[in-house]
């Protein structure tokens, strides 16, 4: 594949104010019989391939001087060009909200995310996010999908805290976030995750498996269960750390990745996440109580965080030290 620079463009071609770039392709003989949205993901290293699909779509790409269609073959000697817009603001205001910032580089950041930080902006929530921040933390944003915005790929719950990641570039996103879909169905996606918990009671044993179907209950359809007849399919490994208190603390590791996937399988266990406000059950005694009252959310926290970088293939991994009111717990039940 050949590509010209905008240096090297005719004078008498004209670039729209929201054309960041203008990228012209010559297909060669290994790209040929290609579908052109792979072909032009291949050759533009910051396009993935859904990006492809999305100029192509707009009319920002032609095959051979004709606005190309989405599912169109290349053949040797073709001529593509794509116009690639300009980033779009986004509609939310950066907000300086400390970060601990585990690592960084250009084209992804790794934080310790507090509990009591929302991830992504919604309803009730329009401000005050991890979003927000790193909008303002992030001066090299390269843009997500055509908007300057960092890439969520991955979520803790608002009172969760622990290691979280989030790119910068388009690039990053789409190898990440894929990633992290293929982790959640179970297969192999080069993505390592584990959790500490306090659990009350304590499981039973010292180590095991948990493995059911999974899905929205089916009486309080904002919650979610393992306790269904038809879902996915959804394994937490589980190994007790240290007996506490009538509870314990527990190291759980994710083989797959359902929404609040530890907090039911433990609750459906019989064994549920102390101070957990949806999936709790009321606390066995006084002690037990307090701790939940004083902790005031669930007490997880995700504590290690292990991938492929999406762009060098380094493989890294991140460890979150246990925050200072989940220490506060553990010491309330030795």
């Amino acid at each position: 594949m050949v590509q010209q620079t905008p240096d090297e463009l005719d004078e008498d071609v004209v670039v729209e104010q929201d054309i960041a770039e203008l990228h012209l392709l010559t297909v060669d003989a290994a790209q040929a019989g290609g579908r052109i949205d792979a072909v032009i993901a291949a050759a533009i290293p910051d396009l993935s391939r859904a990006q492809a699909q999305r100029l192509i779509e707009e009319g920002r790409v032609t095959l051979n001087d004709a606005v190309a269609a989405k599912a169109a073959r290349v053949r040797e000697g073709d001529t593509i060009a794509v116009e690639v817009p300009a980033p779009s603001e986004l509609a939310l205001l950066p907000e300086d909200i400390p970060l601990v910032i585990l690592h960084e580089d250009p084209d992804l950041i790794v934080i310790d995310k507090p509990a009591g930080l929302v991830v992504h902006p919604a309803a009730g929530h329009a401000t005050g996010t991890l979003v927000n921040a790193l909008l303002f933390h992030c001066r090299d944003l390269a843009g997500i999908g055509g908007v300057l915005r960092p890439g969520i790929v991955h979520r803790l719950d608002k009172d969760t805290s622990g290691v979280m990641v989030a790119t910068k570039t388009d690039r990053a996103h789409g190898v990440l976030a894929a990633a992290f879909a293929a982790k959640s169905r179970g297969e192999s996606g080069g993505i390592s995750r584990e959790y500490l918990a306090i659990t009350s009671p304590a499981p039973p044993g010292r180590s095991g498996t948990i493995r059911t179907l999974y899905g929205r209950h089916p009486v309080h359809r904002k919650k979610f269960s393992s306790k269904v007849a038809s879902g996915k399919p959804a394994v937490t490994h589980w190994e007790v750390v240290e007996p506490l208190h009538d509870a314990a603390l527990v190291k759980f590791r994710l083989e797959t990745g359902r929404t609040h996937q530890i907090r039911v399988h433990a609750s459906d266990q019989g064994w549920p996440l102390v101070g957990d406000p949806v999936y709790g059950h009321k606390p066995r005694d006084e002690r037990l109580a307090e701790v939940a009252r004083a902790l005031g959310r669930q007490a997880l926290h995700a504590a290690t965080l292990s991938f492929e970088h999406p762009v060098t293939r380094k493989q890294m991994s991140f460890e979150a030290p246990l925050p200072a009111d989940f220490q506060a717990a553990l010491a309330a039940l030795r």
